[in-house]
């Protein structure tokens, strides 16, 4: 068929034709931007899950429907390693920035402006002997309003983030609204960021101020912003994002084929959901590669079978090879270990599925590689920052990247 007419989107953080199986997390999100702007306790949203099951996607689609609503709206990328002071001061000047134009002050924007550039410029260093900040930490923001002194200029990112989003709500409680900051890999935020950032949404609730926070993560997301404030189970209204079922996985390759006038045989449609897992990110690599290989409508089983090493091969390189080229010899050694493990464990627990990888307990990991727990700490930890594994429970790791077990199995060693 006629590739140039292939609806499938595989990329990252790419909103694909047909956004199957999230209408429940939409629907929420309508209630609470609803709540807030009428002055209902709401809590702030955290979305969990692996890679590949469409947080992005659905953390800009839902940025969508706010901006629908007239709130103001800025989102960020949490980065290891960087303050989330920039990067948030950011996303709020892009917020107001939108409210503006319905604001009947200009000085009451103005007079938040100065309170923002004070904020972000606190974080930069100054004085003889300072270091120069990196490029991605400079602030050149556009404000021509000077800094206001003695607001959220402490230099403890606590006590000035409190100060900066309560301005931020007042503003948009002005003209009626809300605004809500988008944060994408949320579990890349240092852990003094995620304390403040907690302690801020929990002032912002007890006022019942119009700015709620929406964090995308990882599944350990909950457990670092546990370690943050014990008050963060409560703070949060949480909702794990998983694999499509096979409902929502048919809809999201039938119904961008049908505005095409294709069509699939049953047969092929289970066998596309047998190789992808239900993974939104697989059902679209999957779903691309099967229609370029089909010679006609309907498409068959046939096709998928034609289709299914194309689609394994790009996801070997680029879904799986590249996240395994940044690991180390010794993180590799781990995760093979992990990966023979999860295998076996999801098997003990009755699943024997090898689309599946189980949660290994990290013991279990030193007695199969003969080594002590400790010495395995290094390897662990590095895999951790670097988003290749997690610990939902302590004492146990699992696969931040569904299939990559099964991957490594295939993999010499």
């Amino acid at each position: 068929m006629d590739p140039v007419r292939n609806p499938y989107a595989p990329g990252a953080g790419q909103r694909p034709p047909e956004l199957a199986g999230r209408g429940r997390e939409l629907d929420v999100f309508d209630v609470v931007l609803e709540r807030v702007a009428r002055s209902r306790p709401e809590r702030s949203l955290m979305l969990t899950g692996l890679r590949g099951v469409g947080k992005t996607v659905l953390l800009n689609t839902l940025r969508s429907q706010a901006i629908n609503h007239l709130w103001g709206t800025g989102k960020i990328e949490a980065r290891p390693d960087q303050s989330l002071r920039r990067p948030i001061a950011a996303a709020l000047h892009m917020a107001v920035r939108e409210l503006a134009p319905r604001h009947r002050a200009p000085d009451r924007i103005d007079a938040f402006l100065g309170v923002l550039k004070a904020f972000a410029q606190r974080g930069t260093p100054t004085g003889r002997g300072a270091a120069a900040p990196k490029l991605r930490d400079r602030w050149q923001p556009g404000i021509d309003v000077p800094a206001t002194s003695g607001r959220a200029d402490s230099g403890d990112i606590e006590i000035d983030l409190v100060e900066l989003l309560s301005d931020a709500a007042g503003v948009a409680a002005d003209v009626g609204t809300g605004i809500a900051v988008f944060i994408d890999e949320m579990q890349d935020l240092g852990a003094e960021d995620v304390s403040a950032l907690c302690a801020a949404c929990h002032e912002l609730s007890q006022l019942g101020a119009p700015l709620i926070v929406v964090g995308a993560g990882l599944p350990h997301l909950p457990a670092v912003l546990s370690a943050a404030k014990s008050y963060s189970e409560r703070l949060y209204r949480y909702q794990r994002i998983d694999r499509l079922d096979r409902l929502a996985a048919d809809q999201a390759l039938c119904a961008p084929a049908e505005r095409e006038e294709v069509e699939y045989e049953q047969k092929a449609l289970d066998l596309l959901y047998e190789s992808s897992g239900g993974y939104p990110y697989f059902v679209q690599a999957y779903g691309k590669a099967t229609w370029d290989h089909a010679p006609r409508s309907p498409i068959t089983a046939a096709d998928v079978r034609v289709a299914a090493p194309e689609a394994e091969a790009e996801l070997a390189v680029g879904f799986f090879g590249s996240r395994f080229e940044r690991a180390t010899p010794a993180e590799r050694e781990y995760m093979r270990a992990m990966a023979t493990l999860s295998l076996v464990a999801g098997e003990v627990d009755g699943g024997g599925r090898d689309d599946m990888d189980a949660a290994v307990p990290t013991a279990e990991i030193a007695r199969a590689l003969d080594r002590k727990p400790a010495s395995l700490s290094p390897a662990r930890d590095a895999l951790i920052k670097k988003g290749l594994i997690y610990s939902g429970e302590r004492g146990t790791v699992a696969f931040t990247v569904p299939h990559f077990g099964r991957y490594l199995r295939t993999q010499p060693a």
